[in-house]
């Protein structure tokens, strides 16, 4: 599977099945988030059979099975939580494309847990990305139709409508899709109002749109 097909097919899943995430694949998510840690300066962290990510009730009622996640954390920086919102869409797209379903957690999460199980590094814990092998595969969410979001001055070019369709594909908190995509010539940009989210959803949304409409395609104003 593409990170392409991943975009198309993920959707978010919080009800897992019990079912182990095999060494293999835990290390080429290892492996991919070592690197964005290095190269970004993240402590993005693989925590694997544990259950300490929710609350008594989340887990009873909502986030039912969840034993791995991906802790969306970094040391206390400008630009942190648009960097996490990138870095995380790579990771959580990647393990798409491995067979895990995913559920992007902004809020509802169990801080305690999670400080709990992140490295020392970790100042700012943003959120985290719930992993494993779904009891389904999800439904596509409500989306925002692309001339709500996306501006292009003269006739968009197909790279631009994919990027487009992309970016609506992306999770974002509380599903608003808050984006605002201008286009001229190869110059793209993209801003995002919702709120205290506004930098990881951006982050989630510019990823989602350079695999869509294909990197070499344009530059980001």
């Amino acid at each position: 599977m593409t990170t392409q097909e991943a975009i198309k097919t993920r959707h978010t899943v919080r009800r897992y099945r019990d079912r182990s995430i095999s060494g293999e694949i835990r290390e080429l998510l290892l492996k991919r988030m070592e690197q964005h840690n290095r190269e970004r300066n993240l402590a993005l962290c693989l925590v694997t059979e544990n259950g300490e990510a929710f609350g008594p009730l989340l887990k009873l009622f909502l986030a039912k099975g969840v034993r791995n996640y991906v802790i969306l954390a970094g040391p206390n920086r400008p630009g942190l939580d648009e960097d996490l919102g990138y870095y995380g869409a790579d990771v959580m797209l990647l393990a798409q494309t491995l067979g895990l379903n995913s559920w992007w957690v902004g809020e509802t999460f169990h801080r305690k847990g999670l400080q709990k199980n992140a490295p020392p590094e970790a100042e700012t814990i943003l959120g985290l990305i719930a992993l494993g092998y779904g009891a389904t595969q999800g439904v596509p969410h409500k989306s925002k139709r692309p001339e709500e979001v996306a501006f292009y001055q003269g006739e968009s070019p197909e790279w631009f409508t994919k990027g487009v369709e992309a970016v609506l594909l992306a999770p974002t908190a509380l599903n608003k899709q808050a984006f605002t995509i201008r286009g001229q010539g190869r110059r793209v940009s993209m801003t995002c109002d919702n709120g205290v989210f506004s930098g990881v959803d951006l982050g989630i949304g510019k990823y989602h749109f350079e695999v869509g409409a294909g990197r070499d395609h344009f530059d980001w104003a």
